[in-house]
């Protein structure tokens, strides 16, 4: 082969492989790593919020007032509803009569129900009450002049006890160990005098406990005693005289010796006579079912003075609404329907109302630690 044979064909040779090299797939660069689309963060789930609680003293938020069960419920519930009403008439606000089944569980109520109760208790109730949850005193009853109350101590009039050191070993009936007049102060008495009572009944309130003296059930019972008045409707004896240390033997609590075979409820059965004078003690309440109660039942110890019971208000009650029901309520103390709800004998007797301050409980406070005693639900 000749040299310019050669040289042709290592010319095809290179030009086909450089045609082959231009035919085959181009070189592709890496591809270069790009981030994430953005993406709109999630959003939080609305939160599910409560309606707002009605205003307290709505229709739909009504302000329990609440009343222990020292007398008839039924005389409760219908004065209290007396009592709602007029309050309803001048605050516009509206309020739910209750009667808790005992001295505690109006105190559980108060203080389970900080922002809407109002409540009539008793001072060794208050006492606890706002030692438990803050529970605040608005107002003290006042009967026929009186800031206090006692305790009596009753037994059959024709019964042999002439003391209380006579009461060791006896059956004693009250109403509710939750009651100031009806256990508390007894109790305190009792344990300062080394006296050691028998079987304890519990009746259910002072109407219930002077019905079981009267029908021989227990040999003494414990309620609340209040000043007689004289047939010029006066007390028989003043505060100020009781506070001067004037009043010492027992019969000055009671009425005249020679009146008591006259005494009869009165023509339409709502007062206790005895020849002019008015009885206002635990007895003259179940007048009706048993007219001769001061025949049959006696005065037999009276104790010492105990502040009275007490208007008082849930913790967290609100300022302006409380002091809208004040208000309303000293209008109500001076109209007579006041007589046909707690000024009634047969509901609680309060004649009048005045405030109250905390520091007037201390005494009943003080009971309370010596005795170590706790309400019982």
């Amino acid at each position: 082969m000749n040299k310019r044979l050669v040289f042709v064909l290592l010319t095809l040779i290179v030009a086909a492989s450089m045609m082959l090299s231009a035919c085959g797939p181009a070189a592709t660069e890496a591809p270069v790593a790009t981030e994430a689309p953005a993406t709109e963060a999630p959003t939080e789930a609305p939160v599910a919020t409560e309606p707002p609680m009605p205003a307290v003293g709505s229709p739909e938020h009504p302000i329990k007032v609440l009343f222990v069960p020292s007398v008839d419920a039924n005389i409760i519930v219908t004065g209290g509803e007396v009592m709602a009403a007029a309050l309803n008439e001048a605050t516009g606000l509206t309020f739910e009569v209750t009667v808790p089944t005992s001295y505690a569980a109006t105190i559980e109520e108060m203080c389970a129900s900080p922002a809407d109760t109002m409540a009539f208790i008793p001072g060794l109730g208050y006492a606890i009450a706002s030692q438990l949850c803050g529970v605040d005193v608005s107002f003290k009853a006042i009967r026929f002049g009186y800031p206090v109350y006692w305790a009596e101590y009753i037994v059959a009039r024709d019964s042999e006890f002439q003391t209380l050191e006579d009461l060791e070993g006896a059956t004693w009936g009250y109403g509710d160990q939750g009651s100031t007049s009806g256990y508390m102060v007894p109790a305190v008495e009792f344990a300062a005098a080394g006296i050691t009572p028998g079987e304890q009944v519990q009746t259910g309130g002072h109407n219930q406990t002077v019905t079981a003296v009267y029908n021989g059930e227990v040999d003494f019972g414990t309620v609340f005693y209040s000043v007689p008045l004289n047939p010029d409707g006066a007390p028989v004896f003043t505060y100020a005289d009781y506070e001067a240390g004037t009043i010492t033997g027992l019969e000055q609590y009671e009425i005249p010796e020679e009146a008591i075979a006259n005494c009869a409820p009165d023509a339409e059965g709502k007062k206790l006579f005895c020849d002019g004078y008015r009885i206002l003690d635990a007895r003259a309440n179940i007048r009706t079912e048993a007219p001769d109660v001061i025949q049959k039942v006696r005065v037999l110890a009276v104790s010492a003075a105990i502040p009275n019971d007490t208007l008082s208000f849930g913790p967290e009650f609100p300022a302006d609404v409380r002091a809208q029901i004040e208000e309303a309520l000293v209008a109500f103390a001076a109209t007579e329907a006041w007589g046909t709800s707690i000024g009634s004998a047969d509901f609680y007797g309060w004649s009048g109302l005045a405030p109250a301050t905390d520091a007037e409980y201390d005494m009943v406070r003080a009971m309370v630690e010596a005795t170590g005693y706790k309400i019982e639900p």
